[in-house]
């Protein structure tokens, strides 16, 4: 038997509390409320979950905050859902730890899609052989097939493909890309990243999986239900 996974939404809006525990019941999850920072945080310490719903405009805290003091503590996903859709924002809840970011209004099937890709990263974390769509990593041997056929890169399009793929389906900030891939000192060169995924989209063409830029923001990988 499945074991039933377990969700916390904090969010003060009683009706979209509501709205998202019928919609994560019927996808098998079992869920837990909080109407506020305190007690979301007090929530999460008491359950073993398996992913928390962040508004980040609580009554009495910023879900930022929040953020910050659950990654004390917890590796548990957090998907933020806000009806802030300010670049920096998005990125401060990214670079504070959030697994990812929706904005309201949103629909249901985004929100599965969000869960799903956050079920999938939690499920094998370090997998030495991971598959995405056509594609298959070798992390150990350092290799990629596209097709069962071997896919030529350099090393710094490894780099890349690995740590997107490793976080499939999550956006990642362009700093954390910039200073994982090229080093601390690489911040300031935007350019880079814009070239090499370039080189990577040309390569994956047809590999059931994509490489999405969210502006402003970062970068996902994203797996073709096809």
């Amino acid at each position: 038997m499945t074991a039933t996974l377990r969700a916390l939404v904090i969010d003060d809006e009683i009706q979209l509390r509501r709205l998202l525990k019928l919609a994560l019941q019927s996808r098998g999850y079992e869920v837990f409320e909080a109407q506020s920072g305190t007690l979301g945080l007090s929530e999460a310490a008491f359950r073993k979950l398996d992913v928390i719903l962040l508004d980040l405009g609580l009554p009495d805290m910023d879900g930022l905050e929040v953020l910050k003091r659950l990654r004390e503590w917890t590796d548990t996903p957090v998907l933020i859902l806000s009806v802030r859709d300010h670049e920096d924002t998005k990125v401060a809840a990214l670079e504070n730890g959030a697994d990812d970011y929706v904005t309201k209004p949103f629909s249901t099937a985004e929100l599965t899609a969000r869960l799903k890709a956050i079920q999938r990263r939690r499920k094998a974390p370090d997998e030495a052989v991971l598959s995405l769509g056509g594609l298959t990593l070798d992390f150990t041997a350092r290799t990629v097939l596209l097709e069962g056929q071997p896919l030529k890169l350099t090393a710094t399009e490894y780099s890349l493909l690995k740590l997107l793929a490793r976080h499939a389906g999550r956006i990642l900030t362009g700093n954390r890309i910039l200073t994982t891939v090229w080093g601390p000192s690489a911040g300031e060169h935007a350019q880079y990243l814009r070239v090499y995924v370039g080189h990577l989209r040309r390569k994956l063409a047809d590999s059931g999986v994509e490489i999405k830029n969210d502006p402003g923001i970062g970068y996902r990988l994203v797996v073709s239900d096809k």
